[in-house]
């Protein structure tokens, strides 16, 4: 190819180039023109809408203020109306408070002339008083003298009638309340008395401090007596119970106050009699053998007793001492026996009160426990049964109901109270003990030199085995009302000076008799 046709070919390519330029940019020019009126005419619809918006806003508020000032006026009109009507009420108010401060004025004035009144009035009735305290002071000069009684001699025998007066009439509240009462408590306390005794019976046996050991012959009383008297100071040193042989036939009395030696000398001799053999060595050999063999027994004794009663958990040394009360009676009463009766007495009445019936079981048996040493500890058996239950870890409850059985300590809960009164059924029913006769008449004598100290008492009967007193009294000195009161008294005084089992009834009676004869 040619310079010149290359050339042209450039030039051609050259202007090819720029008139494409030149194209491209007049097609830019008018796009941008094109884009400028679009932008133009954005902006002015836009600010068209822009200035809609803007008064369309404006109407909105002007609205909105409108409606806000509506509602204002709204409520400053009921304030004001609710203004309006407490001004209207606080000053109906005030009115009626004047009216109340003018009436207070006027009452005021009205008792300021009345209190002039009523000081004119004192001034004239202190006088009066006056001259009628003079009346009364001559009058009763007059009367002192008429009579011939001081004024205070006179406010005493005053005082006296009313006092009189007062305890008669608290006597007859007192009889009647006793009298509501009773007839409640009685029936359910004899029901529930009746139960008990119903549903237990025990044995009994005579009361003694001397046991008796037959004799095969009267030819045994010097054997048993020995050489010089070496057997018989055998038996008494090993046992520490007395050996009478008298002229009794054919039989030997042990005499002494400890039951349990005394069981083991009766065994002992018993069996000396058997075996023949009768010297000092053997004596104590056998004493000993007896007294192994009946601790055991009273172990047993005392085992089965918490056996029948149903109770656990007692400590050995009280089993012990349970079983050596079956050799200790009491009013002719055996004690262990009395023990086992008294628990199931006290159970049956816990049942039927709702109280615990073990608790009361347990209470009711270890009851005497302080009977089983009673002969070798000094006081009542009452707190040392209390002492030794607390000893071996019995709970509070039954310590306390132990010490309190005979009230050497108060009694203080229901439990107590539920012992005392088994024991006392178990000892005051109808054959349950027995007593010495001497005893017995002395007793009914005591009962009626108490029920005779009394003044107004004309007559007194112990009657129903000493377990009742009857009392005939006076009628000019001893009223009805009167007559509750003596009871109480002597009941008071029988219960500080005697001892005696069980209970006993005081009944004052007191008669009126009018008598005429038609002629």
């Amino acid at each position: 190819m040619s310079i010149t046709a290359v050339v042209i070919a450039v030039f051609a390519l050259i202007a090819g180039a720029v008139g494409g330029f030149l194209f491209r940019r007049f097609l830019a020019e008018r796009k941008m023109q094109s884009l400028d009126a679009q932008g133009k005419k954005l902006l002015e619809d836009a600010l068209a809408d822009a200035e809609r918006i803007k008064k369309e806003a404006l109407l909105q508020a002007k609205d909105e203020t409108i409606k806000v000032r509506q509602e204002a006026e709204k409520e400053i009109k009921a304030r004001k109306a609710e203004i309006i009507e407490e001004e209207r009420r606080y000053s109906q108010k005030l009115d009626q408070l004047e009216r109340k401060i003018d009436l207070l004025d006027k009452r005021e004035m009205e008792l300021r002339s009345r209190e002039e009144k009523v000081k004119k009035n004192e001034s004239r009735l202190e006088a009066r008083e006056r001259s009628l305290d003079d009346v009364i002071e001559e009058q009763r000069r007059q009367l002192e003298k008429i009579s011939g009684i001081s004024r205070e001699e006179a406010k005493q025998m005053l005082i006296e009638s009313i006092e009189s007066e007062a305890r008669m009439e608290a006597s007859k509240a007192l009889l009647k309340i006793e009298n509501e009462m009773k007839m409640k408590a009685d029936r359910k306390a004899k029901d529930i008395l009746a139960l008990a005794i119903s549903r237990y019976a025990g044995d009994y046996v005579a009361e003694k401090t001397v046991s008796v050991v037959p004799l095969p012959g009267e030819e045994m009383k010097g054997r048993i007596i020995g050489r010089e008297g070496r057997n018989i100071r055998a038996i008494e040193a090993a046992t520490g119970i007395d050996i009478i042989i008298d002229d009794t036939p054919e039989a030997v009395i042990l005499s002494g106050f400890n039951p349990v030696r005394r069981e083991v000398a009766r065994q002992a001799l018993e069996r000396l009699i058997a075996d023949g053999r009768i010297h000092p060595a053997r004596i104590e050999e056998v004493v000993a053998k007896v007294t192994k063999e009946l601790e055991v027994n009273m172990r047993e004794a005392g085992e089965q007793a918490t056996f029948d009663v149903g109770i656990h958990g007692v400590s050995m040394d009280l089993v012990d001492l349970l079983g050596r009360l079956k050799f200790r009676t009491s009013y002719g009463q055996n004690v262990l026996q009395h023990s086992i009766e008294v628990a199931s007495l006290a159970g049956v009445i816990a049942s039927e009160l709702g109280v615990n019936v073990k608790q009361a079981k347990r209470a009711g048996l270890l009851h005497d426990i302080g009977k089983a040493v009673d002969h070798e500890i000094e006081g009542p058996h009452a707190l040392i049964g209390r002492d030794l239950a607390r000893k071996h870890g019995e709970s509070p409850e039954i310590v306390h109901a132990i010490g309190a059985h005979h009230e050497d300590i108060q009694p203080e809960s229901l439990l107590d109270i539920i012992v005392q009164a088994a024991d006392a059924l178990s000892g005051a029913r109808p054959g349950a003990r027995k007593e010495m006769l001497e005893s017995y008449v002395k007793r009914l004598e005591e009962l009626e030199e108490i029920a005779n100290s009394f003044d107004g008492v004309e007559k007194s009967f112990a009657i129903q085995a000493g377990r009742e007193v009857r009392i005939a009294v006076n009628s000019e000195k001893i009223s009805d009302a009167d007559s509750l009161m003596l009871s109480r008294d002597i009941a008071r005084k029988i219960e500080e000076n005697l001892t005696y089992p069980g209970q006993i009834k005081i009944t004052v009676i007191r008669e009126t008799r009018a008598v005429e004869y038609a002629k």
